[in-house]
C-alpha cells in the first residue's frame, strides 16, 4: 500500500516517447510513478522494460492474452486501419490499471495519449469513451494534453498540480521531440512500433485466420508471427520457416496434433502443418519443405514427424516456388 502522504501514479508504459514523457512530467512534480505494461501474442514487454530502465522506475507486467484475444476477434468499437482495435485495447488496459489502483492505493492512472494525435483512438470522443467505459473516468490522467481536457479528481483536489501539466495537441511530434531533449530521453520506439496489429501483412494473416477458424487459440496467434503461411484446400495450414531463427520458433509452436517436416538441406526450412491433416496435406507440406530449401540437384531428403509420434523419411524433388503462390496467405 502506498503511504497516504505520497502521491503516486500508475502509468501505462509502451516504451514509446509519449509514454516516457508522461512519466517524466509527473516525476517533475514529485509524483512517484510505477509503470504498467501488458503482453499478448501481438505485443510484448521488451520496449516497456527498456523504457522503465531508462526512467528508473518499477514496471508491472501483466499477461492479458486470453481476454485480449477474445476482444480482438470482435471489438465493440471496431478496428483501425488494420486489425488494431485501439479504443477497446486502451479501454481494457485502463480497466486493468484501475483494478490495481483500487487494490494498491494509487492516486491516478496516467497515459501518454495526446489529443488529436491519432484520428480514431485519440480524438476527444474516443479519449472520453476510454476513460468512462473503463470504469475509472475520474482518475485517468493524460499529462501531455491534460490542460485541454476536463480536470481529473486528483487535479481538482490538488494532489496533482494541473498548472504543471501540458496542452499538446495534434499530430506534430515537434513538442515531444523538444521535451525528449529537455529530459535527456534518447531511445524510444516509434508510435505503434511494438504492436503487430498495426502491421498490414500480419493483419492480413490474422483476418484470414479469424475467418477460417473463429475459435483460433493463442497458440494459433503466436504461429502467425513466424514464416510463410499457406492455406491448403482441406482447410489445414502449412507454415514454412524463412531462416534458422524462424525454424526454431516454428518448432517451439508445434503442439499435439501438428506435423513437422524437416529438410536435410542446410539452409532449409522447417514446415509445420496444423489442422485436420489429410494425406494430401502431408504431400503438399513435403513439397513446400523441399521447394523452399536451397536449390540442389536431385532429390531432397526429409524427415516427417507426424501426429501420434510416427516418424517417416521421404525423398522428393523440388518444384517451382511460384506453383504454391495461389495457396499463400
Amino acid at each position: 500500500m502506498t503511504p497516504k502522504d505520497e502521491i503516486s501514479a500508475l502509468s501505462l508504459l509502451s516504451g514509446g516517447l509519449d509514454s516516457l514523457l508522461a512519466v517524466k512530467i509527473l516525476q517533475e512534480q514529485g509524483v512517484r510513478v510505477v509503470g504498467l505494461t501488458f503482453t499478448t501474442p501481438f505485443f510484448g514487454a521488451e520496449n516497456a522494460r527498456r523504457g522503465a530502465e531508462q526512467l528508473g522506475i518499477e514496471l508491472i507486467v501483466l499477461d492479458i492474452t486470453d481476454e485480449h484475444l477474445k476482444m480482438v476477434k470482435n471489438p465493440p468499437h471496431g478496428y483501425g486501419k488494420q486489425m488494431n482495435p485501439c479504443i477497446d485495447c486502451h479501454m481494457m488496459m485502463v480497466r486493468k490499471a484501475g483494478e490495481i489502483l483500487m487494490r494498491d492505493g494509487y492516486d491516478c492512472i496516467a497515459t501518454g495519449e495526446v489529443l488529436g494525435e491519432r484520428p480514431m483512438s485519440q480524438n476527444r470522443q474516443s479519449l472520453d469513451t476510454v476513460a468512462r467505459q473503463s470504469g475509472y473516468p475520474d482518475v485517468v490522467l493524460r499529462p501531455l494534453s491534460a490542460l485541454l481536457l476536463e480536470p481529473t479528481l486528483p487535479e481538482r483536489d490538488g494532489r496533482i498540480d494541473r498548472e504543471r501539466l501540458l496542452a499538446i495537441e495534434g499530430r506534430s511530434r515537434k513538442p515531444q521531440m523538444e521535451l525528449a531533449q529537455k529530459y535527456g530521453i534518447r531511445t524510444y520506439v516509434q508510435p505503434a512500433g511494438g504492436c503487430l496489429l498495426t502491421d498490414p501483412r500480419f493483419s492480413d494473416r490474422l483476418r484470414e485466420l479469424i475467418q477460417k477458424k473463429p475459435d483460433a487459440t493463442p497458440d494459433d496467434m503466436w504461429l502467425l508471427r513466424c514464416g510463410r503461411h499457406f492455406r491448403l484446400s482441406s482447410g489445414a495450414k502449412a507454415v514454412v520457416g524463412r531462416n534458422e531463427q524462424d525454424n526454431g520458433r516454428i518448432e517451439a509452436c508445434a503442439k499435439e496434433g501438428d506435423a513437422l517436416i524437416i529438410s536435410d538441406v542446410t539452409p532449409g526450412p522447417v514446415v509445420l502443418l496444423r489442422g485436420l491433416i489429410q494425406d494430401a496435406d502431408i504431400q503438399i507440406a513435403v513439397e513446400l519443405c523441399a521447394s523452399f530449401s536451397d536449390r540442389v540437384e536431385g532429390d531432397i531428403h526429409l524427415e516427417l514427424r507426424l501426429p501420434g509420434g510416427e516418424v517417416r523419411h521421404v525423398s522428393v524433388q523440388q518444384r517451382a516456388r511460384e506453383s504454391f503462390e495461389q495457396m499463400r496467405i
